[in-house]
């Protein structure tokens, strides 16, 4: 499965950024302006990757004013770049003290308990951010992630299905839908959403590479030769086990 992780975080921050820049407006107090400027400047670094300023500019924005919780829940997402999840958790929790109806919020702490491995917790936060906020595809699509990481092929499904309607242009969910379907052996289905997910982005590597699997589970083996050729031109790595099986079962060496 093709999972966010930095993208996301930096997606989530920058977008964080003008919703706040356009909500305080107009603003006149002398410490709540101080802290919108370090506020900015965690949004600015954070844009950059530069997550150790970004973390140091969103702590002075809090110590200012201890109820933004935007600052929070970026910082939490600058956390969750440098790997340091439960740090991020600790901060989306202030955060959702502060404002329980922040899906962001949700979101941030999600993608800390799905790289801790705590897919349960995972799940039941991008439930409550889709609840806050039911138009996000890269949320549905991010609770498939969780549910396959429990192989949960059906619910994967669903939750790709839902991000498409949203956006048919979401790659990642064609991507994830596909793999879900390879797994209960629905490979023409697979074999479809992956050519949807490699029309969007040709450049797809590793939807190439499971497109390849999928040819090989019915038997065509050019395709999943073609497939393989390009996944590796594209820099992704092929598992050894997959090639030695089609090697055998196609007769031919590459």
């Amino acid at each position: 499965m093709h999972v966010q992780n930095k993208e996301t975080f930096k997606t989530i921050l920058l977008r964080s950024g003008m919703v706040l820049c356009l909500f305080l407006i107009g603003c006149r107090d002398k410490d709540r302006d101080k802290s919108v400027d370090h506020y900015d400047r965690g949004i600015a670094h954070a844009g950059k990757g530069e997550y150790d300023q970004a973390i140091s500019e969103f702590t002075k924005a809090i110590e200012i004013n201890p109820r933004l919780a935007e600052a929070y829940y970026n910082r939490a997402a600058a956390y969750g770049a440098k790997g340091e999840h439960d740090l991020a958790i600790s901060d989306c929790t202030r955060a959702l003290e502060i404002n329980p109806g922040n899906a962001e919020a949700y979101v941030n702490r999600a993608a800390a308990y799905y790289n801790k491995g705590e897919y349960d917790r995972a799940i039941s936060d991008f439930t409550k951010a889709i609840e806050i906020d039911p138009g996000s595809a890269d949320t549905y699509n991010n609770r498939a992630n969780a549910h396959h990481k429990k192989g949960e092929h059906d619910q994967v499904i669903l939750d790709c299905t839902r991000a498409i309607e949203i956006d048919p242009l979401h790659a990642d969910a064609y991507y994830n839908r596909a793999v879900a379907c390879d797994n209960k052996g629905f490979y023409d289905q697979a074999i479809s959403d992956l050519n949807e997910a490699l029309a969007i982005n040709p450049e797809y590597a590793g939807a190439h590479n499971s497109r390849a699997i999928a040819y090989y589970h019915k038997g065509q083996y050019d395709e999943a030769w073609e497939d393989v050729g390009k996944a590796q031109s594209l820099g992704s790595q092929v598992h050894q086990g997959f090639l030695k099986a089609l090697r055998e079962a196609s007769g031919r060496e590459k």
